[in-house]
């Protein structure tokens, strides 16, 4: 590689790393905000895997400490187990998940 492709591959992977960085504390905050959801809703782990159909509560506990996420096609089933909207449930965690999209969807004026 030359002096000019490597400096660009260094420049992509710091950015990479960032971004991978930023998802992460993306995922933590959602996890933050799902646990808080949970609780107001006055659910455990495991009362509200249970009412997600799920057999172990593990995977809440992955999501609520941002280890994982809710899929997408889960989301309604969710907001109704945590009585939240689920047009607002989906709107809140796509602002943690996908922030650009989000903003686009949302912020962003005609």
């Amino acid at each position: 590689l030359g002096e000019d492709q490597e400096g660009s591959a260094v420049g992509a992977h710091m950015q990479f790393a960032r971004a991978a960085q930023e998802a992460k504390e993306l995922r933590k905050q959602a996890g933050a905000w799902l646990k808080e959801m949970r609780k107001r809703a006055g659910l455990s782990q495991v009362e509200l895997a249970a009412r997600l159909g799920l057999k172990y509560y593990t995977f809440v506990s992955q999501v609520e400490n941002g280890f994982g996420r809710v899929p997408s096609e889960s989301m309604e089933v969710w907001a109704r187990a945590l009585g939240v909207p689920p047009a607002e449930f989906a709107r809140q965690l796509l602002s943690y998940y996908d922030p650009h999209l989000h903003r686009l969807l949302f912020e962003v004026k005609p």
